[in-house]
């Protein structure tokens, strides 16, 4: 019993969401932390977000490399594929790195003040704009060049 269903091409659609769904919600909670007087759960959820959605983001990753060889891809899209996979590569690294950063911050002892959460949330909203320019990118191999819309051999 196969996990994809039989319309597509491979689970990377399927996986993808999940982490710009948890990264943006994550940097949205962090940005409330910052904000306002917060319950002293909101950190702690915001952490919990960030280490789902870097997992999540290796999960794409590595769907996304299986993905680039089960479907066609027109011979112009090849340095588009490359780079989105770039993109990929450099983001799930980069949200890898910045959930070890607030564990070093938590082992460290660092008191979470504002400063410290406005870093943080700086650092959140950076691997927000790592994966839209990621998603930005696999966006375009779909919807320009038809890429995963037709399976390749299986």
């Amino acid at each position: 019993m196969s996990l994809v269903p039989s319309w597509a091409p491979n689970i990377h659609p399927f996986v993808i969401h999940f982490p710009i769904v948890l990264i943006v919600i994550a940097a949205a909670v962090e940005l409330m932390d910052v904000l306002f007087d917060r319950p002293a759960w909101l950190g702690e959820a915001a952490t919990s977000l960030y280490i789902a959605g870097a997992v999540a983001a290796i999960a794409a990753y590595f769907t996304g490399a299986q993905a680039a060889s089960t479907v066609l891809i027109p011979s112009m899209a090849h340095p588009f594929v490359a780079e989105h996979r770039s993109w990929a590569l450099v983001t799930t690294w980069y949200c890898a790195a910045a959930v070890a950063i607030r564990f070093a911050a938590r082992a460290a002892g660092v008191p979470r003040a504002r400063s410290l959460r406005a870093l943080l949330l700086a650092v959140g909203l950076v691997a927000v704009l790592l994966l839209q320019q990621t998603a930005e990118r696999g966006a375009r191999l779909v919807y320009q060049f038809g890429t995963g819309v037709i399976a390749g051999p299986r």
